[in-house]
């Protein structure tokens, strides 16, 4: 198994360094989806421990996407998504103290519709 995940590894590190700004925001995204889905089932197996190191991650890409907004030139739309970061973080926190799989579900489905709107832009432009 060490192998398989050197090798995702690889793989991972090769795809972010030849992609677009674009893709990178895309990829964390889905690098967040990971870490909740994970968080969930740590939750429903009692991995008390685990279930914290993963929305820990997942805590640390939200901010990643924070820090990523263009204030200046997103207007609105990056307030609007700086609020929701915001607000994700707050209920991950929560979901992490109350051990609360309706927590990461909520932050899953506002994923979910964010990265939705972000494709679409991306496909948009092609």
């Amino acid at each position: 198994m060490n192998g398989l995940d050197s090798y995702r590894d690889v793989n991972r590190y090769a795809s972010v360094g030849e992609a677009t700004p674009h893709e990178l925001v895309r990829l964390m995204f889905d690098g967040l989806l990971t870490r909740v889905n994970e968080a969930r089932g740590h939750i429903e197996r009692g991995e008390i421990a685990a279930k914290g190191e993963r929305i820990g991650k997942a805590l640390g890409i939200v901010e990643g996407l924070h820090m990523s907004l263009d204030k200046e030139r997103g207007g609105e739309i990056a307030a609007n998504l700086e609020q929701l970061y915001e607000y994700m973080s707050r209920v991950l926190l929560r979901a992490n103290f109350e051990n609360d799989v309706a927590a990461l579900d909520e932050v899953a489905s506002l994923v979910r519709e964010i990265k939705a709107g972000w494709e679409s832009i991306g496909s948009a432009g092609t």
